[in-house]
């Protein structure tokens, strides 16, 4: 089988800079989309589907350190490097308060950036692969995320794949708040009005495949959220 390729967003204001990198990562079998200021990158995030960000710190528009916070915002476990010829302490220790998995310092060499991407992806790929196998048990019901299945006594619910990601978030914040601009930009992408009245719908038809077990309820938090209420 095919391995797949990752896909970067690589945020470079450096002409030079930013086409030798993404000649070099893409002769490593990865797919490099190169955007010369923050704006379009955030635009780009928006827009494609991304595996990890490269971010220069020092970009017009938009610096990289507002893009991560725009990035995060949507997505905060994408993984994200922050390359910067600012090697002051205090742009470091704000890089990794922003969440960033690594600030490169330039110059620095491209061999030692690769290798780094590639550890923090296989690393993030195995997570992801242990979060995929998790199951739950809530109440009479067994759900397994993974084939999108909710099974009670004998008979097997095929969830659809929003239904099943929606369901899995509440078990993951079983009898705790999980707040609708959580649900909403992880599942959706934005917590948009349109967004928030479709998520409300799935949640109907969660209660709805919940309903034989009187000990199980989705509660509405006014204003905040759902909470799966189960023993």
């Amino acid at each position: 089988m095919e391995e797949r390729k990752y896909r970067i967003l690589l945020c470079e204001d450096d002409q030079n800079l930013g086409m030798v990198l993404k000649n070099y990562l893409e002769l490593n079998d990865y797919i490099v989309t190169l955007e010369r200021d923050g704006r379009l990158g955030l635009a780009a995030f928006q827009r494609e589907k991304f595996d990890i960000c490269l971010l220069d710190v020092m970009m017009p528009n938009m610096d990289g350190f507002a893009l991560a916070e725009e990035i995060r915002d949507v997505d905060p476990d994408i993984p994200l490097f922050f390359l910067s010829a600012k090697t002051m302490k205090d742009d470091i220790i704000q890089g990794y308060k922003l969440g960033a998995d690594d600030y490169i310092t330039k110059p620095f060499d491209s061999e030692v950036l690769l290798l780094k991407i590639k550890a923090i992806l296989k690393r993030n790929e195995e997570t992801v692969r242990e979060s995929e196998n998790v199951e739950f048990d809530l109440g009479h019901y067994h759900f397994n995320p993974k084939l999108r299945e909710l099974i009670s006594e004998g008979s097997t619910v095929t969830l659809s794949p929003k239904e099943s990601e929606l369901l899995k978030m509440l078990a993951e914040y079983k009898n705790d708040l999980l707040t609708r601009e959580k649900a909403l930009k992880k599942i959706w992408g934005s917590d948009t009005y349109f967004n928030g009245r479709s998520m409300d719908v799935y949640i109907a038809k969660l209660r709805k495949y919940l309903r034989e077990d009187p000990n199980i309820e989705i509660v509405n938090i006014h204003g905040n959220g759902f909470r799966l209420v189960a023993p």
